[in-house]
């Protein structure tokens, strides 16, 4: 690779595209796994840090680095020394994080690290599922630390003792009717009448449930009490009535957030 980097350097400038110096667990330099002994943080930085001196003896600065690991420990310790040693871009990646529960918890855990310190500037989410499911976490993710406007979030509590619905269906079934809502909008489902209107009253739209029935926030303000049948249709009535008065040109799709209690 070493002696080829003019050919790439001067080819990628001529086609006016940039290129990813990816540094990768799985593919570390023979040297460096002798050196180190396994792909540590230092090991994964040197690589990096080598490559990209070989493109700016070239001249070539069109370019980001990613120091990938399966491990976010390793990575996000990876990702701080290399922030230490320039000012590049760096592409943010957990590799092989394995399936969708526990990949996103890794690449959750840790982008949070490293996009809360102000290192990164791309992200890349990598699950054994369909690509879709990728972006979708990564978009959340970006959601979650405000790096991103929020868009639909759906907030429900967990279904302890004074819950007086069914929760998980309720948020279910909600989420399910309003997975085409393309605006910013809070939406609070609550199963008991103790923690139930707080919350509630500080979202854009919710419910209070309790005794067979439910109470209907709008903006703070309770607008009417229904039976529990007809909860969900009501809330899915009410977000789309407000969605009609929002920028229809914003976009975004929903997210549950579970409460404490």
């Amino acid at each position: 690779f070493d002696g080829h980097v003019g050919e790439i350097a001067k080819a990628a400038k001529a086609a006016g595209v940039s290129i990813r110096i990816g540094v990768n667990a799985g593919s570390l330099d023979p040297r460096l796994m002798e050196k180190y002994g396994k792909a540590t943080p230092e090991a994964l930085v040197e690589s990096a840090v080598w490559e990209a001196s070989l493109f700016e003896e070239h001249d070539f600065h069109d370019f980001k680095i990613s120091v990938k690991h399966n491990d976010p420990v390793v990575m996000v310790r990876a990702y701080e020394l290399l922030s230490e040693r320039g000012d590049w871009p760096l592409h943010l990646g957990v590799t092989e994080a394995g399936p969708s529960f526990q990949g996103t918890i890794k690449s959750s855990v840790a982008f949070g690290a490293l996009l809360s310190k102000g290192i990164g500037d791309t992200i890349r989410v990598s699950l054994s599922a369909p690509p879709a499911e990728e972006v979708k976490v990564g978009s959340q993710i970006l959601e979650s630390l405000n790096l991103r406007p929020r868009k639909l979030e759906i907030v429900s509590c967990p279904s302890c003792g004074r819950a007086q619905v069914d929760v998980y269906k309720l948020a279910n079934d909600v989420t399910a009717g309003l997975e085409k809502l393309t605006v910013p909008l809070r939406v609070a489902v609550m199963g008991c009448v103790v923690n139930g209107p707080g919350e509630a009253r500080e979202a854009d739209l919710g419910v209070a449930s309790g005794n067979g029935k439910g109470q209907i926030f709008v903006k703070g303000e309770v607008i009417k009490t229904v039976p529990e049948s007809e909860i969900v249709a009501t809330l899915i009535e009410e977000a789309n009535r407000l969605a009609a008065e929002m920028d229809p040109a914003l976009v975004g799709s929903p997210q549950v957030v579970v409460k404490d209690k």
